[in-house]
């Protein structure tokens, strides 16, 4: 939620790549006999400063916004935009003392007003039910008008673009996944959270877009199957963020802080670590760390992690998807536009993250039809 939105960016990568031993989402048999930010804007101890532009028809906008914050949070004196879009913006201001964010959504579209309503009350339930993480203090709320005041965490992300260009450091690495795994252990009171993805009826939705072939969707199915029968904790789902992008943690000199909580809510076990999974594709160890943790409990661990990683990564294959064709559209003509020798276009880092994408989900994909083969 606190970094800004910004391009697809990636290296430059062979049309095929080789795999390093362990790295794919199903862990390799011990044996050949062996069974199938950017830093965050402003995030430091030092009070915001800047300039608050409310000229223009944003200006006005901006004004609506900063007057839905004063209704709930009449001391809330803004600073300055910490990012806009279309959809949503986020102002950094001071309440007294304390550094905090305001977020009011713009696009009132039932789908987003849902989605704002849902990350108000997770960060309501925060105040009587704490995660084992950090989160942001709730300071004020307005669901119906969807209008959100929260703490400004100090802290740089851990990662600057939704798919990091380079590997993590180890110690980064190793403290958001320590808030990951912490945060799949919490159980908190039964109806504090609904389930926000209905696994059945995105496989059926993936599958009539052609996403899904009718391989993938009676594998996936039978995975699922297996899972509702299985007992314990896999079984019963996990509480997991539903977001846990790398940008969306904070490593505070106290510790990981997670924010942007709208995805809240009960999973598969391994829904965020299979997220994380599918966005580090050129960290390979990152990944095998990853799998191991997702699959250490068994195989009905193996299998929600499986189930989990193809509607991910299916799901960023459409998103990418749809940004090469706007960036095709938009695209200006050819040749009136210079570009500098060795430059690569916005156009190709998105459609090589496309391919990336494609090649994970054909690896998740054999990886899925391995476990069917072994229940």
């Amino acid at each position: 939620m606190y970094t800004a939105s910004s391009s697809v960016s990636a290296p430059p990568r062979p049309q095929h790549r080789s795999v390093p031993v362990g790295s794919g989402p199903y862990l390799a048999p011990a044996s050949p006999t062996a069974g199938l930010a950017r830093r965050w804007a402003g995030g430091t101890a030092q009070p915001p400063s800047g300039r608050i532009d409310l000229s223009g028809p944003q200006g006005a906008q901006l004004r609506m916004a900063i007057a839905s914050v004063h209704r709930i949070c009449p001391e809330f004196n803004p600073v300055q935009v910490l990012r806009r879009s279309g959809r949503s913006v986020l102002i950094v201001g001071t309440t007294g003392r304390t550094t905090a964010v305001a977020k009011c959504l713009l696009d009132h579209s039932p789908a987003w007003v849902e989605r704002f309503q849902h990350e108000i009350a997770a960060y309501r339930s925060f105040v009587r039910h704490r995660p084992p993480v950090r989160a942001p203090r709730l300071i004020a709320a307005d669901p119906e008008n969807c209008t959100l005041v929260i703490e400004r965490m100090p802290g740089r992300a851990a990662a600057l673009t939704r798919h990091p260009v380079e590997a993590p450091a180890r110690a980064d690495l190793r403290a958001a996944l320590g808030a990951i795994v912490r945060l799949g252990t919490w159980r908190p009171p039964a109806g504090t959270f609904d389930a926000p993805l209905d696994y059945a009826s995105r496989i059926s939705r993936y599958h009539e877009l052609g996403l899904f072939t009718d391989r993938d969707r009676d594998d996936l199915q039978k995975l699922l199957h297996g899972l509702a029968h299985a007992g314990g904790r896999q079984g019963m789902g996990q509480f997991c963020h539903g977001d846990a992008l790398l940008s969306n943690i904070l490593l505070s000199p106290t510790g990981p802080v997670l924010v942007d909580w709208e995805h809240a809510g009960w999973y598969l076990p391994g829904y965020d670590l299979a997220t994380m999974w599918a966005v580090l594709g050129d960290a390979p160890l990152a990944r095998r760390q990853i799998s191991q943790l997702a699959q250490q409990a068994g195989p009905a661990s193996r299998d929600a992690f499986l189930v989990n990683l193809m509607i991910v990564l299916t799901r960023e294959i459409r998103t990418y998807e749809t940004a090469v064709q706007r960036t095709i559209k938009e695209a200006p003509p050819a040749g009136s536009v210079p570009v500098p020798s060795g430059a690569v276009s916005p156009g190709e880092e998105q459609r090589r993250l496309l391919r990336r994408l494609h090649d994970d989900c054909a690896m998740a994909r054999r990886a899925v039809r391995a476990a069917v083969g072994t229940r």
